[in-house]
């Protein structure tokens, strides 16, 4: 009995199997029969088959409609794959590419209507698909979810983000008319004077009193003691001018120092508690509204990167709009030219002092205020706030990162 060929477990059989399982050259892949070639020579060979030749003749007689069915086939995969691996995250659009080509059954590019992967982000950009966008590492895109169930919760987040602002608002609102009902009461209160009755802590001590000075020269007597030093004294008689008396008149005892004590202490107390309240409703807003990304439309920045060109360096702009998170739309002051950039791209820019600004970062996010203060070592401001409820309110020490001049048009 001969030797049987070609079995299963044979290693030629063993390392076709191992071969095909890998990836392999693009450009030996035939779309249209979905086979994949090992080397040039295979692929010309069945380029020359008669199979292919089939393919290419019912190819001929309609090849928009594989083209499109390809284009369709590539855009639901990638797609799908960006919505699975990285949901609605910025993410590279080549990460999710070379992931995308790891499957060895993908439908290849060069099969679609898009000749590279730039004219394929700029096209579900088009579409409305994803948000994309270019930077200097290349294209990013992130993906839209249109589900109706990711959209109700997104409404509802974004219904719970308004109603935390409202309840900051009118907390903000109750916080200022308490202060104002405190500066209001503090300011029509009067000291009330308490009135207490002299005790002497030794009997036997003498009790003495300087008269003031008299027209007339008299001798230094003394007086005796007496259990009420406001009592008449025996004495003899001095005779005075006619507009002095007799006795110099007493003078208003003043509070005793514990019932001062324990009223400022009671304004200490009210007033710590009224600044813990301020303070946390600080921290809460620094938390909720302290983010990654600043951009805001009408502020003024300042071009710090050359990769817009030598000519934009150091040139001043306005962001007329933010297209994503991190990127927007700004207009030269000086050419009037209007360039798209990446927030890396720009840097606040400091007003002199007295004019407005807008607070792009922080508790106060998207708050206009005046400039009043700048501290040069520190590198932080001092500002004024003139919008919403909290009108008037000093902030101190807030970072130039933080604030940004206000665009007022010429």
């Amino acid at each position: 009995m001969g030797k049987e060929k070609g079995g299963f477990l044979t290693p030629k059989a063993i390392a076709n199997r191992i071969k095909a399982k890998g990836l392999q050259k693009l450009r030996w892949y035939c779309q249209m029969c979905q086979k994949q070639c090992r080397d040039e020579n295979g692929f010309k060979c069945h380029m020359m088959s008669e199979s292919h030749q089939r393919q290419l003749l019912l190819f001929a007689e309609n090849p928009d409609e594989y083209v499109d069915t390809f284009s369709k086939d590539f855009e639901e995969d990638y797609l799908e794959l960006l919505r699975r691996r990285f949901g609605t995250k910025r993410v590279h659009a080549n990460i999710v590419y070379q992931e995308y080509i790891n499957n060895r059954d993908h439908v290849h590019m060069n099969s679609t209507m898009w000749e590279t992967l730039t004219d394929f982000v700029k096209w579900v950009g088009k579409e409305g698909k994803c948000i994309v966008d270019y930077t200097e590492k290349g294209w990013f895109v992130a993906y839209i979810d249109r589900n109706p169930e990711a959209i109700k919760l997104m409404e509802s987040k974004q219904k719970k983000e308004k109603m935390d602002l409202d309840d900051e608002e009118k907390t903000a609102k109750f916080i200022q008319q308490q202060i104002e009902k405190a500066a209001y009461t503090e300011k029509n209160t009067k000291l009330v004077v308490e009135f207490t009755e002299l005790q002497r802590e030794d009997d036997d001590e003498k009790v003495t009193f300087s008269l003031g000075q008299t027209s007339k020269k008299t001798e230094d007597t003394k007086i005796q003691a007496v259990d009420n030093p406001f009592k008449k004294p025996v004495k003899p008689e001095v005779k005075k001018p006619k507009h002095e008396s007799r006795w110099d008149p007493v003078p208003e005892e003043a509070p005793s120092s514990s019932h001062k004590t324990e009223k400022v202490a009671q304004k200490r107390k009210a007033k710590s508690a009224l600044d813990e309240i301020m303070e946390f409703e600080e921290q809460k807003r620094e938390k909720m509204n302290r983010k990654d990304y600043w951009l805001h439309p009408g502020i003024v920045v300042k071009i710090v990167s050359k990769k817009l060109g030598d000519k934009y360096y150091k040139k001043k702009a306005y962001v007329k709009e933010v297209q994503d998170l991190y990127a927007g739309l700004i207009k030269t002051i000086d050419e009037g030219v209007t360039l798209r950039v990446d927030q890396t791209h720009v840097e606040t820019v400091i007003p002199a002092i007295g004019k407005p600004v807008i607070i792009v970062n922080g508790a106060y996010r998207g708050t206009e205020a005046i400039l009043e203060d700048i501290d040069q070592k520190k590198f932080s401001c001092t500002l004024k706030i003139n919008s919403s409820l909290l009108k008037g309110r000093i902030l101190k020490e807030v970072q130039y990162e933080d604030v940004s001049k206000l665009y007022q048009p010429s």
